[in-house]
């Protein structure tokens, strides 16, 4: 089981070397890749991806992970998908598809660079970026900028706070599972905020755009929607808490049962290379490999305290989860 909560380390431990020296497959064909990322991310993804493997036409699905996921199970119940390759923000749902023997094994998958901790032991999955949780604010509405989740408690501040919901999100899953792991936090501290106020939405785009228009002062939010909206100009800002932070890491997986295993493998290889992260970084993504700048404006990841994840209890609680968080804020 890969540990979320190691990526912020394992990025400072290893050297990034970028792509290994496998060549370009001769991939060509159609895949369709199932993703949680950004529609408009994604047509950049393609364009990028292309250039390197022009004969691969891709597909693209984009929705929440959680209705992602609930999608893939229909049609497993039905007999196949039409997926051929996943790139999702839940490791924790990456596990269950490989427990129930959906993903590929890739064993020659280009690692180079690629920290240890973010790589599924058997190679099912692979980790391609560090992706955080944090406060998002309204500058126009905010004058003393939040620093702790415990900030996020007082009155005036629950009472104009949305957050995404587990229900939706794969974030969400994660970053909800995250606190209530932690002693100081737990359930404890999602009832006070429900007690005072705060909603959900759907997921961290419904949570943008609300405090992006003044609809609400604070959300939960990952920090790469936060800081890119901040540099279009919309009147945001980001906040690290200084508690810690939840992360993901966004992995990429073959489905069992491709048509096209040779062109899924080849938006693997190039989700893995460097030229993948120097994408994200200008997407506003956190690199995976060690040694690349990060976006303008971001800490280093080694001054993150990331909040520790036990994965295998969170997969197991992942349905109570959600039913509790729907209890308090809705489903």
């Amino acid at each position: 089981m890969t540990h979320v909560r190691h990526a912020a380390f394992a990025l400072t431990a290893l050297a990034g070397l970028g792509l290994s020296g496998a060549a370009f497959a001769a991939a060509s064909g159609q895949i369709t890749v199932y993703t949680s990322q950004p529609q408009e991310q994604m047509a950049q993804v393609v364009a990028e991806f292309n250039k390197d493997y022009p004969d691969v036409k891709v597909e693209i699905f984009r929705t929440g992970t959680t209705e992602l996921m609930s999608k893939l199970q229909a049609e497993f119940a039905a007999g196949s998908s039409p997926a051929d390759v996943l790139l999702i923000a839940d490791a924790v749902a990456m596990t269950q598809l490989k427990q129930d023997d959906r993903l590929l094994a890739y064993a020659d998958a280009p690692l180079d660079g690629i920290p240890a901790a973010v790589v599924d032991p058997d190679r099912t999955f692979f980790g391609t970026k560090l992706i955080t949780t944090g406060i998002v604010y309204n500058t126009d509405m905010v004058k003393t900028a939040p620093v702790s989740w415990d900030d996020l408690k007082a009155d005036d501040v629950a009472s104009s706070l949305i957050m995404p919901s587990p229900l939706y999100s794969g974030a969400a899953v994660i970053h909800v599972g995250t606190m209530v792991q932690q002693p100081e936090f737990g359930w404890a501290y999602y009832e006070a905020l429900a007690d005072k106020g705060a909603v959900a939405g759907q997921g961290n785009g419904t949570v943008m755009e609300a405090v992006a228009r003044g609809e609400k002062a604070y959300g939960i939010i990952v920090e790469y929607m936060a800081m890119n909206a901040a540099k279009e100009g919309s009147p945001v800002a980001f906040a690290w808490p200084e508690q810690g932070v939840s992360a993901i890491t966004q992995p990429v997986a073959i489905l069992k049962g491709t048509d096209n295993e040779e062109g899924a493998k080849a938006f693997v290889d190039w989700q893995l290379s460097r030229a993948a992260q120097e994408q994200s970084v200008a997407q506003g993504y956190f690199p995976i490999i060690d040694g690349m700048a990060v976006p303008e404006g971001y800490p280093q990841p080694a001054s993150l305290k990331v909040l520790p994840l036990d994965a295998a209890r969170l997969m197991a609680d992942e349905t109570a989860n959600k039913e509790k968080f729907a209890d308090l804020f809705g489903g």
